[in-house]
């Protein structure tokens, strides 16, 4: 036997070297299976943990070192036994970290979360259990939490990928956009070879509604990874937020020649071609959202889809809700086109606008929106699918309004008494006001307002009445604070109720909410205050809506900014309340 080969025996057998008491000892035997499970060689670290224990039952490094070779070997719940029985030897930082591991392996985050916890107590500097404390409480949904571990360990390692996208959407989710700047580009200077920090950076930008500083940024991901289909088509939406459509047009097909089945490319190029009116191609691309997860809220039947072909004369039609309330209202009106094919309509739809829609002509039963206990049906079409089964055009839009059901009068009566006394001819102008949306709304920070924004209207001389739903805390401190805005939304219980109260009103100002879409749905004049790039429904360029004779939209401008939209729009209605004093006045 050469050297080489007697130093590999000595490593291989701890009891071969010396042939002294200390080979032999638990310690020796551990750092022999250590050296073992580094080597690659997990059977022979086993051994030794298992000569280690038959002489000390209680050495806690060898208890430890088998849980570590049990998680090697996919064997967590070993692993988490093995780990206990150290720990119940003795309370260290390595152990606890190792079991924390283990148990975050076995889905039992909460009881890893209180591992790396206390490792940070032991040891306050460890930087995986921070990492580890962090991640779990990401995984948890404790996103706020999870930033008070991710933000120091990004400190320390700013160029930590994982890290760095944790950090990325935790502030994101908290619109702590600024800081997603600020750590993407710290990462950026660190690694300028890689494309993620750009595009968050531009994602970023693009949320503070700086898309032209955001562009360049899209465009550096991109040079540096020409096939990164996020960066793409987030410089797509990016060109479409500054109106270069042409380009996003172009962007969004060099996405498709890259990855031909993107269906977010897909379905922003046919909001795209809707937003400029091009309802052909725009709701047939709208198709593709069922591809996704989008419409994870639509009801999965077992019936067949009607795309419209098929004749339906003595059907069962079920018409349901996939999208908001907006939409609902909106996509309404084609709902009495079915019945007059022949069918019998069962219009499934949100509770809280069921009571509503119950009444729409050609509707034979309205049920609340769901899967199951559903009246027996033979086919279903969402509501969203109506505008391209009927071949909608800008010039066949079917726009006679209200389409809607009056509510019943009682009701009306009802808010005709909470308002006072009104005479149309005579009184002022009843005004109601919608000033927000659903915060969760992935636009909102676009379209909602607060309502401290709306006090160059609040000067005209008309009666001010709140339509506005759960006010924001704010919000709800400025309608304490003036006694002219009359708040009887406690009320509105539904959107019968809503629709009442708008019957006893003059006019409706308001944000892109579902009560703009009820109002004009009802024939009521409507205001609409609109963001530089609108949802598609408004097109561009116009103050009219070919959906809603009776709606008027107040656009940004370029500045992109409500201001000055609202100080023209407190100039009409100036000027509308004096037209009617003017057409009403008495001769002297």
């Amino acid at each position: 036997m050469n050297r080489r080969e007697r130093r590999a025996a000595a490593t291989r057998n701890p009891r071969a070297k010396s042939g002294g008491r200390d080979a032999d000892t638990p310690a020796a035997l551990h750092r022999a299976g250590l050296g073992h499970r580094h080597a690659g060689r997990p059977l022979d670290a086993q051994l030794c943990c298992q000569q280690a224990l038959a002489t000390d039952a209680g050495h806690a490094d060898s208890l430890h070192l088998m849980g570590l070779l049990s998680f090697d070997a996919g064997q967590s719940d070993h692993a988490v036994q093995w780990i206990a029985r150290a720990l119940r030897q003795e309370i260290k930082a390595e152990y606890l970290f190792s079991l924390g591991t283990a148990l975050g392996q076995q889905g039992r985050r909460e009881e890893a979360l209180l591992a790396f916890r206390h490792v940070l107590g032991l040891e306050p500097a460890h930087w995986d259990a921070a990492h580890q404390c962090g991640a779990l409480l990401y995984e948890l949904g404790q996103l706020q939490d999870a930033l008070g571990y991710l933000e120091p360990c990004l400190e320390l390692r700013p160029n930590h990928l994982a890290t760095l996208v944790m950090c990325t959407a935790c502030m994101l989710s908290f619109r702590r956009f600024e800081g997603v700047v600020a750590i993407n580009q710290r990462a950026h200077a660190l690694d300028p070879e890689n494309a993620d920090p750009c595009n968050s950076v531009g994602v970023a930008l693009q949320l503070l509604d700086r898309q032209e500083e955001a562009l360049p940024w899209f465009d550096r991901a991109i040079g540096l990874r020409p096939d990164f289909v996020d960066a793409l088509n987030n410089k797509a939406v990016a060109l479409s937020g500054i109106h270069r459509f042409d380009e996003a047009c172009a962007t969004y097909d060099r996405v498709k020649a890259i990855d031909p089945g993107n269906v977010g490319a897909e379905w922003n190029l046919a909001l795209l071609d809707l937003l400029m009116g091009n309802f052909e191609a725009g709701w047939a691309g709208r198709e593709a959202h069922w591809k996704t997860d989008r419409q994870s809220s639509y009801p999965k039947f077992s019936q067949p889809r009607w795309f419209g072909e098929e004749n339906i004369a003595g059907k069962t039609i079920l018409v349901c809700a996939d999208e908001g309330l907006g939409d609902t209202i909106q996509f309404a009106r084609y709902v009495p086109e079915i019945a007059a094919r022949g069918a019998r309509v069962i219009l499934a739809v949100e509770e809280s606008a069921r009571t509503l829609l119950s009444g729409l002509p050609g509707v034979s039963q309205c049920v609340r929106k769901s899967a199951s206990g559903l009246p027996a049906f033979d086919m279903h079409c969402p509501m969203s699918g109506l505008p391209m089964l009927f071949g909608t055009r800008l010039d066949t839009i079917p726009c006679d309004v209200p389409y809607l059901p009056a509510p019943p009068e009682h009701l009306t009566q009802a808010w005709e008494a909470r308002l006072g006394r009104h005479n149309k001819l005579h009184d002022k102008l009843r005004v109601g006001l919608v000033w927000s949306g659903n915060p969760q709304h992935g636009n909102d920070h676009n379209r909602s307002i607060p309502l401290r924004m709306l006090l160059p209207i609040l000067d005209a001389d008309a009666k001010f009445v709140s339509l506005q739903k759960d006010p924001r805390p704010a919000d709800r401190a400025v309608l304490q604070e003036r006694g002219d805005i009359i708040d009887l939304t406690a009320h509105l219980t539904d959107f019968v109720e809503t629709a009442a109260l708008i019957r006893c009103l003059d006019l409706v100002i308001t944000v892109d909410t579902s009560v703009a879409h009820l109002a004009a749905a009802l024939g009521c004049p409507t205001w609409i205050l609109l963001p530089y790039t609108p949802d598609y429904r408004w097109l561009l360029d116009r103050d009219d809506s070919p959906w809603y004779p009776t709606a008027r939209l107040f656009r940004q401008g370029k500045t992109r900014e409500y201001a000055s939209v609202l100080d023209r729009m407190a100039t009409e209605l100036r000027a509308l309340i004096a037209s009617k004093m003017a057409a009403h006045a008495k001769p002297t």
